[in-house]
């Protein structure tokens, strides 16, 4: 098992974005990747080089060598056990986490285990990993703690992320949220970027204010510079309200939800479409916005289905279509969304524009 990221209630709490109209850059409508028939660049050149070449219309003749030189004692290849690897720089490959990568999970847990017992951090964070999430092994959440907790010891950060996880948790080891910050903060530091995310919340849970803000958003950034979604969607978050130090950027701020909308970050595809069709943090671009709230609504994005049902409805970025207006807020309010005005223009539809909505919502995502 994978365990969670802290939950984003705490900065969703302390931050709304406000719609509002300002800004001066455009995000662009995601489109499909062009097929160019431009040459790769990575290629192999074929091409023969001009560089030093012979006239092209000289004679050539190949000339045997009248002295041979001297052969080698076997033309064999040297065989692998006899390469020392450190000869070119590099480690002797780690033939556990060679068996994980292929799927091998069994083989990589057996031939992590030994190293693992002997004391060696990488192997015992590779037999808990294996065992937190039964990977050709039983899951045992327990036994995996076990492991993180001995390589958090002696300080790999991904062990200490998610041992603090563990010790947060408090369901497989002793709840003690001290040392889990401490954990946390010591992976963050180290660059773990879900470490830097989580203890970010960590902060601002401790300090719901501007203050734990401040603090909260060195930690943000650093994650949102390796492009976690999370992260950039906490940051434009900031950029949105001017919180935290930060001055309000409301450009900033649409181009972090677009870093967060591409990795299909369902919440910053839909404010993402709302500021584009509201106009803020750039030029107004309603067609954008319509295709980023259906691919919200398409990813199941209950609220961004209610809101797609209203662009239907008026025809915003799309042409008018009454029925999958009701289509989709069907699909919304199956999933527990009320909204009165779309219960009201549900019951203005005839029997046969209801029919029609019904069915569709039926096929619907």
């Amino acid at each position: 098992m994978r365990w969670p990221r802290l939950p984003f209630a705490a900065l969703a709490a302390a931050l709304t974005i406000q719609a509002a109209a300002a800004g001066t850059e455009t995000v662009p409508l995601p489109q499909p990747r062009p097929d160019t028939s431009a040459p790769d660049a990575s290629a192999p050149n074929t091409s023969t080089p001009n560089i030093g070449a012979p006239n092209p219309g000289a004679a050539h003749a190949d000339k045997p060598i009248e002295t041979p030189l001297p052969q080698p004692a076997t033309l064999a290849p040297p065989s692998a056990d006899t390469v020392n690897p450190d000869r070119f720089g590099a480690k002797p490959p780690d033939a556990a986490y060679g068996a994980f990568q292929r799927g091998l999970y069994k083989t990589a847990y057996n031939l992590a285990m030994i190293r693992a017992k002997s004391g060696d951090p990488a192997a015992q964070t590779l037999v808990a990993e294996i065992l937190s999430r039964g990977l050709g092994v039983p899951l045992n959440a327990a036994e995996a703690a076990k492991w993180y907790g001995l390589a958090a010891e002696q300080g790999v950060p991904e062990a200490q992320f998610q041992y603090a996880l563990m010790l947060l948790d408090g369901h497989y080891v002793k709840k003690d949220d001290k040392e889990a910050y401490a954990l946390m903060q010591a992976a963050a530091e180290a660059g773990n970027r879900l470490a830097q995310f989580n203890f970010a919340q960590l902060l601002i849970q401790q300090d719901p204010g501007d203050a734990g803000i401040a603090k909260a958003a060195v930690y943000y950034e650093r994650a949102a510079d390796t492009g976690l979604a999370d992260a950039q969607y906490a940051m434009a978050q900031i950029y949105a309200n001017g919180a935290g130090g930060k001055p309000r950027d409301d450009a900033k701020a649409r181009l972090l939800l677009a870093q967060a909308a591409r990795q299909n970050y369902d919440t910053a595809q839909l404010d993402l479409a709302a500021w584009m069709i509201q106009g803020r943090g750039g030029e107004r671009d309603l067609k954008s916005g319509f295709a980023w709230m259906r691919r919200a609504a398409e990813g199941g994005n209950v609220a961004a289905q209610n809101r797609l049902a209203k662009l239907y409805m008026g025809g915003i970025g799309t042409d008018p279509d009454l029925i999958l207006a009701g289509a989709w807020y069907i699909n919304a309010r199956r999933a527990g969304l009320i909204d009165p005005q779309m219960d009201d223009f549900l019951q203005g539809l005839d029997d046969d524009q209801t029919k029609q909505a019904l069915q569709k919502a039926n096929r619907l995502p």
